[in-house]
């Protein structure tokens, strides 16, 4: 994967596939930007450059454990299971732009700007989504000796 033209990082080109509808690539790109622009303005901390706070969203964002369904004996379980390096950072992405998406501000980039800026200080509804799975994980920490 090539990295981005504007911070020569992977992550933020795999973060802007996911964005990206219908192969519109660079569109995608134009939005990522102003979302990462919005957030360079409205930044509490000075000491932080953009892309870190959007980093460090995408951390606060990553579940450490999910459940699965399995089926045993005619009953579903949920199982609680540790995820994948590469599976967390794809799911931390899905979920922030998800949940960008159903956010009431004007523009795309704006929506994805607030997320950033709420998951970087623990809060959004991305963040509730992490905290949830990892609730789900823990009242079903007594399945996880049916792990496959």
């Amino acid at each position: 994967m090539l990295p981005d033209p504007r911070f020569n990082d992977q992550l933020v080109t795999r973060f802007v596939n996911n964005l990206m509808w219908s192969g519109k690539k660079s569109i995608a790109f134009k939005i990522f930007y102003n979302a990462i622009d919005i957030v360079d303005e409205k930044k509490q901390d000075d000491d932080k450059s953009a892309l870190e706070i959007w980093k460090e969203a995408l951390t606060n964002v990553m579940p450490h454990v999910e459940v699965r369904s399995r089926r045993i004996g005619g009953a579903t379980f949920q199982i609680p299971n540790p995820i994948r390096p590469d599976r967390k950072i794809s799911t931390a992405m899905k979920w922030l732009i998800s949940f960008s998406r159903k956010r009431n501000e004007k523009s795309m980039s704006q929506k994805l700007a607030a997320e950033i800026l709420a998951a970087s200080k623990e809060e959004g509804a991305a963040v509730k989504k992490r905290v949830d799975t990892h609730k789900m994980a823990e009242a079903n920490k007594a399945f996880s000796h049916f792990r496959f």
